[in-house]
């Protein structure tokens, strides 16, 4: 006998964790309601192996980024994008969604022209404080947009438009600092995260390999250290020479990529990080004091941005991707480390940033289109 679904969702947005984890965080709730949720993404991007991880049915459309300058790739592009279009199209036409909510990002645009093309409902996020260009393009006809940063709604030419945050995932809400560290296996004292995205950060490795050993033996302190994929062996061979021991110091965990990204940063106290947008909602929602280094060639220089917003609410430090040397990163942490009264008030202004019901406030809006 065929299940019977109350209502049927598109989730759609790829290529980063930024577009992809708060589209499965609300592709969670919807399906904790019981609806039918299909993923619309690129299958050669990691969105398909986390939409199918958490059982969803992938719907693949093969679409790429638009190249930046005149040339012939942009034709086969063009050709590319209509395909995808159509195969949107035919999603619809095969499964009926009530509605679709969009992430943004090029993986979003051939659902979201479908959209329009069948009269389709759709709903927009954006989690960046600059939104990007699929949003500020495709937003004036959606139903509803949601927005991480307040100063983003200048740029989106809708009225049905609300600053949610970032809808983050739910085991944020529950998991406790003590349950997080005990995960890890670590002790219940001050911990340092460092962190360059998946694919990690050359400048944040260089410097935090540098002063690894004086930070883990002199302070105390407890390190976890994402190298990034690309990364990790550079890494662990300058650690050879500098700090040979460290495999064997119950004080490091240094891995190329986490999986369990929750338990990372609620074991944590203190961030060191670039500055994507679900990564800043995620520290907010753990209470860290951050110190953020800015990806210098983002789109839209939406990195400066967000971490701009971060340091005029008193929620972070920041420094220049090109001023980040080992002297500048030591001298940032003890900044934060030596000063207890410092160190609480980057926490509590972080989690005040947090917003814990961006995740409810989205649905609710999908409901009422």
């Amino acid at each position: 006998m065929p299940e019977i679904y109350s209502k049927v969702y598109f989730i759609t947005g790829g290529g980063t964790g930024g577009h992809i984890y708060p589209a499965m965080a609300v592709a969670d709730a919807l399906k904790a309601e019981g609806a039918k949720v299909y993923y619309v993404g690129n299958k050669r991007n990691m969105e398909l192996k986390l939409a199918l991880e958490k059982g969803y049915k992938f719907l693949h459309v093969g679409v790429s980024g638009m190249p930046r300058k005149l040339n012939p790739k942009i034709f086969y592009w063009g050709v590319r994008l209509i395909r995808a279009i159509l195969y949107s199209i035919k999603y619809i036409k095969k499964y009926k969604p009530n509605a679709v909510f969009a992430t943004g990002g090029y993986v979003s645009a051939p659902m979201l022209f479908a959209c329009i093309f069948t009269k389709t409902p759709y709903m927009m996020h954006d989690c960046d404080a600059m939104p990007g260009l699929v949003t500020r393009k495709l937003s004036k006809k959606a139903k509803c947009v949601s927005l991480a940063f307040e100063k983003a709604k200048k740029y989106i030419p809708n009225r049905k438009t609300i600053v949610t945050g970032n809808p983050i995932r739910q085991e944020f809400n529950i998991l406790t600092k003590e349950e997080a560290r005990k995960n890890l296996g670590l002790k219940n004292k001050l911990t340092l995260t460092v962190m360059g995205g998946s694919q990690g950060a050359k400048t944040i490795n260089n410097s935090m390999v540098e002063i690894l050993k004086e930070f883990v033996q002199d302070y105390n302190l407890q390190i976890i250290f994402q190298t990034g994929k690309k990364n990790y062996d550079e890494v662990i061979e300058k650690l050879r020479y500098i700090y040979p021991a460290w495999a064997q110091d119950e004080n490091v965990i240094l891995k190329p990529y986490f999986a369990d990204m929750i338990s990372v940063l609620k074991a944590s106290d203190i961030v060191v990080s670039r500055a994507g947008s679900l990564s800043l909602s995620e520290i907010c929602a753990s209470g860290c004091a951050s110190i953020l280094i800015p990806y210098p060639y983002a789109a839209a220089n939406h990195q400066r941005i967000n971490a701009k917003n971060m340091l005029e609410n008193g929620a972070s430090l920041y420094i220049e991707d090109k001023d980040l040397d080992p002297n500048r990163l030591r001298e940032a942490l003890l900044s934060i480390i030596n000063n207890p009264v410092k160190l609480d008030y980057l926490r509590q202004n972080a989690s005040y940033l947090a917003k814990y019901d961006a995740t409810a406030r989205i649905i609710e809006c999908l409901h009422k289109i």
